[in-house]
């Protein structure tokens, strides 16, 4: 498994410059022309520790994968757990340790494109970081932004949090199948996200139940 690592004070040099965010943004564009000349099709996948990404995206990739060559990009701190566990035979997997950064960047990204064969990749998902806060200031050039978000992280996880799901093209709304148990309704959580962004879908899910997966693909439009 290939492991992108950044250079020893790479990340302490791009964080020290005032127009980060700016060249973010253009190495971001740079990464979705690439993408779109090898018409591969990105998604960004985005949420918490523990709100279920990682599970998300092996049924995704099980469903998908009858018809679509499968890449993904796992970002974490340290560990290539999350890439391990999505690496099959039909996945090309890379994984990006950022080290004390809480959100992936698209200078990293960058670099775990080119360690992919894109010849053999129809869909990339990214997943990022563990956090609601830092990923959603970087885009990182992916065409779209799969938020997930799950009931047993309370009932108030959206409206905290209004940035990264103003920046969402699909909201999954995970583990339904504990609402009851939470005490948290997801058809609020639907209710909040559409109050911050009307345009996004939100999709009950419970992946532990193969539940709201083929809804997520449809909203994705594959």
């Amino acid at each position: 498994m290939r492991i992108v690592k950044p250079d020893e004070g790479e990340v302490l040099d791009i964080e020290l410059e005032e127009d980060f965010l700016k060249r973010n943004k253009e190495l971001a564009e740079e990464n979705r022309l690439f993408l779109d000349r090898h018409k591969v099709r990105a998604i960004d996948v985005m949420g918490s520790i523990g709100s279920g990404k990682t599970s998300l995206i092996q049924l995704l990739t099980s469903v998908l994968g009858e018809k679509f060559k499968i890449g993904v990009v796992a970002g974490d701190l340290t560990t290539s757990i999350d890439a391990g566990r999505l690496e099959q035979k039909s996945t090309q997997a890379v994984q990006i340790n950022t080290g004390k950064e809480c959100h992936l960047d698209a200078s990293l990204v960058k670099r775990a494109l080119q360690n992919l064969d894109l010849k053999e990749v129809d869909i990339i998902f990214i997943e990022n970081v563990g956090n609601l806060i830092c990923p959603a200031e970087f885009p990182l050039g992916a065409h779209q932004r799969l938020v997930v978000v799950s009931v047993t992280e309370g009932p108030w996880m959206v409206v905290k949090h209004p940035y990264i799901f103003a920046q969402a093209d699909v909201v999954a709304i995970n583990k339904i199948d504990l609402a009851e148990a939470m005490e948290v309704s997801p058809q609020k959580l639907i209710e909040d996200v559409a109050k911050i962004n009307p345009d996004a879908k939100s999709i009950p899910v419970s992946c532990r139940q193969n539940k709201g997966i083929r809804e997520v693909i449809e909203a994705l439009g594959f």
